[in-house]
Order: structure tokens, then sequence, then C-alpha cells
């Protein structure tokens, strides 16, 4: 017997269940992989990669020597699981090969995915380069995090399950099932190990996009500096001659005031030549 039906509906499949199971689950007890003398649980919280759904929904596959029963927790998952399996009914398999052809067809293509993900990355780390920082780019990187560790935690969850399964402690799956599964361990290892290298990716492209914002900040605040440094001598010149001193000479002299200019601006020349000769402008 093999079903695919909600959560909501598991009793539709208890009595063809081992009784411990709707106990064992309404405890709260369901982990990635629990083996039993007699039958598998498995339970892992799914998640749709190539749609912009961002929310996951908890898949359940129960196991036994003539039963295979898939429970879902949301209608996404549902559709999902009941087009997978009747796709792979066509093809009349056996419980063990048909579980094992719905985890290969849940993780088909997500390789792509992964692949397109690090391309995007990579386009956001030339253009983080060649300076163009935009507000979006912050919220673009914080969205690429998200989005990783999400598919972190769902491949952590599969090549937990699938391990377990090829360790096989029950017996339940015979020679090849057990080298099938241990296939999707590897395959599930690799996942992880490309998800690893994004994160680093994506880490490394903050840290760029902070320190492309700290040259810019450093920029704004080195001509706030020089502005400040070239009019410095004039305020001291204006707070000169602005003192209420009769006696001072140049008040005196007929070119006092034009004289008093044209030093304040030869001041202001040298010192922003002087500037551009250092290559601080």
């Amino acid at each position: 017997m093999r079903m695919v039906l909600p959560i909501s509906e598991m009793e539709q499949a208890a009595p063809y269940m081992d009784r411990r199971v709707l106990e064992h689950i309404g405890d709260g007890q369901t982990e990635a992989f629990e083996g039993f003398e007699n039958f598998d649980l498995l339970a892992f919280d799914w998640y749709d990669v190539h749609s912009t759904r961002s929310q996951s929904a908890q898949m359940l596959l129960y196991l036994d020597r003539e039963d295979l029963f898939i429970f879902c927790e949301d209608d996404a998952a549902l559709a999902r699981a009941q087009a997978i399996v009747t796709e792979l009914e066509q093809d009349e398999l056996d419980h063990q090969r048909l579980l094992y052809s719905f985890f290969h067809r849940l993780l088909r293509g997500d390789m792509d995915h992964l692949d397109q993900m690090e391309d995007r990355i990579s386009d956001g780390e030339t253009r983080l380069l060649e300076g163009k920082l935009t507000g979006e780019c912050l919220e673009q990187i914080v969205a690429w995090r998200r989005e990783l560790l999400r598919l972190k935690r769902y491949y952590e969850q599969l090549d937990a399950i699938f391990d377990q399964l090829a360790v096989n402690d029950n017996g339940l799956l015979d020679r090849q099932a057990v080298r099938r599964f241990s296939n999707l361990g590897n395959r599930t290892e690799r996942f992880l190990g490309s998800i690893q290298n994004l994160r680093e990716a994506v880490a490394q492209l903050r840290e760029a996009y902070q320190s492309q914002l700290a040259i810019q900040q450093n920029d704004l605040m080195k001509i706030f500096t020089l502005v400040t440094v070239v009019f410095l001598p004039l305020t001291l010149l204006a707070g000169w001659y602005g003192m209420n001193f009769v006696n001072m000479p140049e008040l005196r002299w007929r070119y006092g005031y034009p004289a008093v200019a044209i030093v304040g601006l030869a001041i202001a020349v040298g010192l922003v030549w002087y500037f551009k000769r250092k290559k601080w402008l």
C-alpha cells in the first residue's frame, strides 16, 4: 500500500502502519530519521529551491516492507509529492526503488540552482568592486545569506536521512537500495560543500561592501579635512585683522586690504598645490 496524504489526514493510513507511529508523532518526537525494528520514519522540512516560495513545509515518510506513505504539511508540498509519485508509479517500482526515485526527483536541478546563485553572487562582487554601491547591495547580500541558510538546513536534514538509510540497521532495505541512498548522501554532501563555499563568498562580499562604504566615508572626511585646512589660515587672518588695534600699520596703508586678500589667496592656492603634489586631492 502506498499513499500521499496531508498530515491532517494521517488517520486514513493508520490501519496499515505500526500502531506506535501515531503515538510517536503525537508526542512530537519526530526527528530527521528514526529506524525501528520493522519500519523507518523519515521527516524533513521540504524547501522548493525552484520557486520564490521561502517557506518550508514538513514531509513525513513511513516505510515498512509492505507500505510506503508520504504525509505533507501544506498544499504545495502535497502537490509536489503527488506529482512525483504519480509519475513514478507508471514505472511500477517497488517501495524501496520508489522512495529512492522520489528523493532523486526532489533534488533534480538543485545543482543548477546553486550554480545560478553562484553566478549572481559573482556578478554582485564585480559590481561592488567597481564601486557601484547602492542601497540594494546590502539588501541583496542579506537575502543571499538567508537563502543559503535555508538551503543549508534543508540539505543537512536530507544528508542525515540518506546516511541513516545507507547504514540500514534494521535490514529493511536491500543491497542495491543501500547503495543508491549512499549515492544520494554523496550528492547532498556536494550540495552542502557548494553552499559552504557560497556562504564564505557572501561573507567576503559583505566585508567588501563595508570596506567600500568605509572608503567612501573616508573620502568624504578627507574632503572636509582639506577644506578646513585650506580655510584655517584665512580664518586666522580674518581674526587677526578683526581685532580693534588702531595702530596696525596695514590699516593706515593704502594697499593694506588688497595685500591681505592676495596673501590669503596665495596661501589657499599654495595649500591646494601642496595637497595635489602629495596626491591627497
